[in-house]
């Protein structure tokens, strides 16, 4: 096989040849256990000639189990096989059609979407809230590092992108009347070094503020809290949580460099609805799972019409489940398309 060198200006930038050379690594581990398993299957298939060997024969139905078994775990890796699914996620959550309760709603999204990733090995940084006027946030953002079964945490989360909708009794109903509210989620892949987006300091505008809160310790008496507008789009990123203004600057801009790396990626039609998929209002008929609370308990995604009625447990975190089912149908429509083909 032909070796190709590297690039001379490679190394130019460290963050994108770090992670090139992280990719690398992690396609090597991919093929290691793929030929892994091709040897396994070879070894089973020259054992069978010796099948009558009735202690031989149960060793090579066990052996055929197992290798059937590892099959199906590394089949349901193949779902991460998207340009950016082992890169982490930035995760945005905005107040959509409710008023108060869906100001809330985001605050329990946030909660769950927390408590999802904590249990499953990432690393979860709350980059900026903005909170509403009587209860919970209008918008929430956070960012999720690591790597679980193959796939970085924009692989796992990018099927949330779209409208949540949640049904219950409002507890800021006096009449304890039943309320739908709304809540819009963008998951977002973070960028790999300078050269995937380029934003220049005149595009920018910067404006430095205090960090609001509820008061006490949380609000900081020095303005160490960042807005970001980009003048060419329009984007406003804001971030509030670090105690330092830089770390404030770095967090803003690895969202903005994240938006605009979705917005290139809409602008090729081929890839846009793998990425990020249409830009939807968060209201009524737009959702992509329901959360019911009242008068019954049910969580169902309307795209692969998994649910179950442990709702409790799903705002507490186990997602899992409704991830899967999405990776899962991507499989199988992979599967189906290449019948086709």
């Amino acid at each position: 096989m032909e070796q190709r060198s590297i690039a001379a200006d490679f190394w130019d930038d460290s963050d994108a040849a770090r992670a090139a050379m992280q990719r690398l690594s992690s396609r090597q581990r991919t093929i290691e256990v793929w030929r892994g398993l091709e040897a396994r299957v070879l070894d089973a298939v020259d054992l069978l000639v010796l099948a009558d060997d009735e202690e031989l024969a149960d060793d090579l139905s066990l052996e055929a189990k197992a290798i059937a078994d590892e099959l199906e775990r590394r089949s349901f890796e193949l779902a991460f096989a998207g340009p950016y699914d082992n890169r982490p996620a930035v995760v945005a959550i905005y107040a959509g059609a409710g008023g108060i309760d869906s100001q809330d709603w985001v605050e329990m999204l946030l909660r769950m979407y927390q408590r999802w990733a904590e249990r499953s090995g990432f690393d979860v940084d709350l980059l900026d809230i903005v909170e509403g006027e009587e209860a919970g946030f209008k918008s929430a953002t956070l960012e999720v590092r690591g790597e679980a079964e193959g796939g970085g945490a924009y692989g796992w989360l990018r099927s949330e992108h779209g409208v949540h909708r949640l049904v219950r009794i409002s507890p800021f109903d006096q009449n304890h009347a039943r309320h739908t509210s709304f809540a819009r989620v963008e998951i977002m892949p973070e960028t790999e070094g300078a050269a995937e987006v380029e934003i220049g300091d005149d595009d920018i505008k910067v404006d430095v503020f205090r960090a609001s809160g509820n008061g006490g310790q949380n609000v900081q008496k020095n303005s160490t809290a960042v807005r970001i507008t980009h003048l060419p789009t329009g984007f406003v990123v804001s971030c509030q949580n670090e105690r330092s203004l830089r770390r404030n600057r770095e967090s803003a801009m690895r969202v903005l460099e994240a938006r605009l790396l979705m917005l290139a990626e809409q602008e090729r039609e081929a890839e846009r609805l793998s990425i990020r998929g249409e830009h939807i209002e968060a209201g009524w008929g737009n959702q992509i799972r329901s959360y019911v609370l009242q008068p019954y308990r049910m969580v169902k995604d309307l795209r692969t019409q998994h649910e179950t009625s442990d709702a409790d447990r799903v705002l507490d975190g186990d997602i899992e489940q409704f991830l899967r089912a999405s990776l899962q149908e991507q499989i199988s429509q992979q599967a189906r398309q290449e019948a086709v083909a």
